[in-house]
C-alpha cells in the first residue's frame, strides 16, 4: 500500500467512525474465504459492514471521533463490525461467533461508551431500530382500529334493528294480502 491508498483507507475508516452508531471489533483467528464472504454478506443485510483494516490505520483514523476506546482492542486481526443501527452490527456478530470458534468477539463501542464482550452481547438481544419502529406503529394503530370499531357498532346494531322492522313489516304486508 503507498502513501495515497493508506490515506484513502485513513479517510474512509475515519468517514464510518463519525457516521456510525456502533462498531464491534473482531478477532478472526484463520477464517476462511468462504466463512468471511458469509459473515459480510449477513453483515450487508442486516445493513452492516465488516472489513478488516490495518490495526494502524484503524488507530490514525480514531482521532477527532468518539470510538477512541476502540485504540486499545487493536491487536492483531481484527475486523471492524459497524452499522449506524446500533444493534445491527452486534446481532449479526454475536450470531456469527456462535457457530464459528475461528471468530471472537473483542469488544466495542457506541459513541463514547466501550463495551466489552458482555456489552456487545447484551446489546444483540435488543430489538432493531425497524423493530421497534413496527412497535410503534402497532401501538398506534392499535387505538385507531379500535376506536373505529367501537364507532361503527352502534350503526351495525341500527342496521340490524331496522333490518328487523324491515321484515316484520314485509311479513305483515305478505299476511294482509
Amino acid at each position: 500500500m503507498d502513501r495515497a491508498e493508506k490515506a484513502a483507507a485513513v479517510a474512509e475508516l475515519n468517514r464510518t467512525f463519525a457516521e456510525v452508531g456502533v462498531v464491534v471489533v473482531t478477532r478472526n483467528l484463520g477464517m476462511t474465504v468462504a466463512q468471511s464472504t458469509t459473515l459480510r454478506t449477513r453483515m450487508r443485510e442486516a445493513g452492516a459492514t465488516y472489513k478488516v483494516s490495518k490495526n494502524k490505520l484503524a488507530r490514525i483514523a480514531l482521532d477527532g471521533t468518539d470510538y477512541l476506546s476502540l485504540g486499545d482492542m487493536l491487536t492483531g486481526p481484527v475486523g471492524l463490525a459497524s452499522s449506524v443501527d446500533p444493534v445491527a452490527a452486534a446481532k449479526v456478530v454475536v450470531e456469527f461467533a456462535k457457530g464459528n470458534d475461528k471468530f471472537e468477539i473483542v469488544g466495542g463501542a457506541m459513541g463514547s461508551t466501550a463495551l466489552d464482550l458482555a456489552g456487545v452481547q447484551a446489546l444483540a438481544t435488543l430489538p432493531s431500530l425497524d423493530e421497534l419502529r413496527a412497535k410503534i406503529v402497532g401501538l398506534i394503530v392499535a387505538p385507531a382500529t379500535k376506536l373505529a370499531t367501537i364507532t361503527q357498532a352502534p350503526a351495525a346494531q341500527l342496521a340490524r334493528v331496522l333490518s328487523a322492522y324491515a321484515e316484520k313489516d314485509a311479513e305483515k304486508v305478505e299476511e294482509a294480502a
